[in-house]
């Protein structure tokens, strides 16, 4: 897939078309049938979150009444049970015309068990969504009592495409993986969306099979079959991996139960409504790793360059037409559009207007999720005029960028713990005035604890915000015992520098984003079978093992010069610099990059950063920001975004993967192009 910088949001409208648009909110929170422990909390509010996006945010229409809620916590709806479930579809199926468009939500518990027909799965294993009147497993029939299984999910999807409708289907659950709870808060506010198979009395060994010939095949956890509607789908999490709900929105007051995924995806949304589904998968996938949200890889499958919904195409919301009152102003956005207290908003006279000539400026004084309100500030010296215009829009500034890393300490009353916090003075002076420690039971990005049945029960873990521990094979720690308390100090400091570095790029990454340079840049991909170069994907996340290569191919379509730089954020939270260099109008760039190593892997991230460049300067050079000992000059460029980049405290190389070539070179920033890969061993 080609990513062209001028394109990121701005795409040809579609012919509008007279049609319906229905949904479908499936949240399953309470399993009579089950321990309470494997109750949810989120699922109802992940449906009512949703229902209102459609029917008040949405780019098309969702009357209110086409919108169906089947949910237990919810005043008013049905329970989904496996029979309520059947009998919507069979409603819905009914319904809908040719050409009408449909969007699916499931929220709730997910699993695996071993497949009725093995010949249809990768891995040998059904995927199943499991509704509220949920049973144990029979061994008589092979099956799990009222399970919704993949299979069955794909037929009733085919039924509503055979019908030619439009299919949109967002599954928030989770089938498989082991995740270690390791951070409790006083609100217990982190569960995730698995039910382990033994909790229903599947055999765990039989779900132990694995039958992938290709470790790069990315199996969908259900399958849209075949019909002559479009079909996507977005997965919370690959089929072996968890997915969690918390608490949302950060450091919300009123903030209550939500899927992750559910959450980010609406977020997205929110700010993001015309763009297309494999825009809104990698916005939502750089959330993740801006936010440290979870370590699972969301899965987007389907036809991923339509714009959402079937709507048309358009640039990304960050104004609002403001309703004025004696009290004040009032906006159609909130959280969820990424709005804050205290934030301040121009006040424009004129949708189209530049940011100069704003009115005035107004501050944020309460703000809900899809609402706020804001008084008048003074502001760059401008205060706002006593009458304003009719129709007056409030837009968006740009915020700065904050390159603090907040690290929730360890309970007290465990020896590693205990050894942490007698050195926290020497902890906090080691880490920097960026890096900030809090209290156990509050927000944080990082989460530091101690995991008495792990493989090192005297080691510090560095656990992301949900606190879940999903590979400790991969999660950094530092041990205790063998160190005094200086020592300590300096390798957890060390560790959660090191950790920063890597997230404040990303963070930059997000916050540029990809919309600048007249640039097309595509990145390819071969296998020692197969020597062929191969577009890869930016969505879904696609799949590399070891030896496999990785190539850039670039054009600069503009009218001046631009610096291209490539680096590569490792699953261990290394910064490798593979390529710098300039393209002049009209030229291109092929080049190796890098090929994998078995040394690390998992969830991997390759930035291409294209920067405007002046006629016979320098080339802007990026690899200081390497994470090793490189000492390299930042005497050249001298751009805002060098400037944000050291800011951001970065400085020393690593591992990862292995240069094809020697070449070495510099950049900076007016795009950042970011594609997110899966490391795994080969079989």
């Amino acid at each position: 897939m080609k990513a062209f910088f001028t394109s990121a949001l701005l795409l040809t409208a579609l012919p509008a078309v007279a049609r319906e648009n229905y949904a479908l909110l499936i949240g399953a929170n309470q399993y009579p049938n089950l321990e309470e422990r494997w109750w949810l909390k989120g699922p109802a509010n992940d449906v009512q979150l949703v229902a209102q996006y459609l029917t008040t945010e949405a780019p098309v229409p969702f009357a209110s009444e086409n919108v169906t809620v089947l949910s237990d916590g919810v005043a008013g709806s049905t329970p989904p049970t496996l029979g309520a479930i059947r009998g919507a579809f069979a409603d819905l199926t009914a319904e809908v015309q040719p050409g009408d468009f449909v969007y699916l939500h499931f929220s709730g518990h997910g699993t695996q068990a071993p497949a009725l027909d093995p010949a249809t799965e990768l891995d040998g294993l059904d995927e199943l969504f499991l509704p509220v009147d949920i049973g144990p497993w029979s061994d008589q029939v092979g099956a799990v009592e009222n399970a919704l299984v993949d299979d069955e999910i794909g037929a009733l999807i085919d039924g509503l495409r055979a019908k030619g409708a439009n299919v949109w289907a967002v599954f928030d659950s989770c089938h498989s993986g082991t995740a270690t709870r390791a951070v409790t808060s006083a609100e217990d506010d982190v569960r995730v969306r698995q039910l382990p198979p033994e909790a229903l009395g599947i055999d765990v060994d039989a779900v132990e099979v694995s039958r992938s010939v290709d470790p790069r095949a990315t199996e969908a956890p259900f399958d849209g079959g075949a019909g002559e509607g479009s079909f996507v789908a977005f997965f919370a999490a690959q089929t072996n991996e968890v997915t969690p709900e918390k608490n949302l929105p950060r450091g919300k007051p009123g903030r209550k139960p939500q899927g992750v995924f559910t959450w980010t995806l609406m977020e997205t949304l929110a700010e993001y409504p015309n763009a297309t589904y494999g825009q809104l998968g990698q916005e939502v996938l750089r959330r993740y790793a801006v936010k440290n949200l979870a370590k699972s890889t969301p899965l987007f499958e389907g036809d991923l360059d339509q714009v959402v919904f079937g709507g048309e195409g358009g640039a990304r919301v960050s104004q609002w037409q403001a309703e004025v009152t004696d009290a004040g102003f009032t906006i159609p956005a909130g959280t969820l559009h990424g709005l804050s207290e205290g934030a301040v908003l121009a006040v424009m006279g004129s949708a189209a207007a530049s940011d100069a000539e704003a009115l005035g400026f107004v501050e944020l004084t309460s703000v809900e999720t899809f609402s706020s309100t804001a008084r008048g500030v003074e502001k760059d010296g401008k205060v706002l005029p006593a009458e304003l215009p009719k129709g007056i829009t409030l837009r968006k500034l740009d915020a700065a960028l904050d390159f603090t890393l907040t690290v929730a300490l360890p309970r007290a009353g465990s020896g590693p713990a205990d050894a942490l916090l007698s050195v926290l003075a020497e902890l906090q002076a080691a880490a920097g005035a960026r890096l900030s420690f809090v209290a156990p039971d509050k927000e944080a990005d990082l989460r530091l604890a101690v995991l008495p049945d792990s493989p090192r029960p005297d080691a510090i873990w560095v656990l992301p915000a949900t606190g879940l521990a999903e590979d400790l094979g991969t999660t950094p720690s530092v041990s205790t015992g063998d160190k005094d308390g200086a020592d300590l100090a300096a390798v957890l400091a060390d560790t959660l520098v090191t950790m920063a570095r890597a997230q404040n790029l990303l963070k930059l990454a997000g916050a540029v984003g990809a919309s600048n340079p007249d640039v097309a840049v595509e990145l390819l991909t071969r296998t020692p079978e197969d020597r062929t170069l191969r577009p890869l994907p930016f969505a879904p996340v696609p799949t590399l093992v070891p030896e496999d290569e990785v190539h850039v191919l670039a054009k600069n379509n503009g009218d001046g010069p631009v610096d291209v730089n490539v680096l590569y954020i490792g699953a261990d939270w290394s910064v490798s610099h593979w390529f710098s260099g300039r393209l002049q109008p009209g030229d291109e760039l092929r080049k190796g990059l890098f090929k994998i190593s078995a040394d690390v892997l998992g969830h991997e991230r390759m930035l291409v950063v294209v920067t405007p460049a002046k006629p016979q300067s320098p080339v802007e050079d990026l690899s200081y920001l390497a994470q090793d000992a490189l000492e390299t000059t930042r005497a050249v460029g001298g751009t805002a975004f060098g400037a944000a980049l050291a800011e951001a405290g970065f400085g020393q190389t690593t591992r990862g993967a292995i240069a094809l070539t020697d070449d070495s070179g510099g950049g900076a920033g007016a795009a950042i192009l970011t594609l997110e890969l899966r490391t795994v061993a080969a079989e």
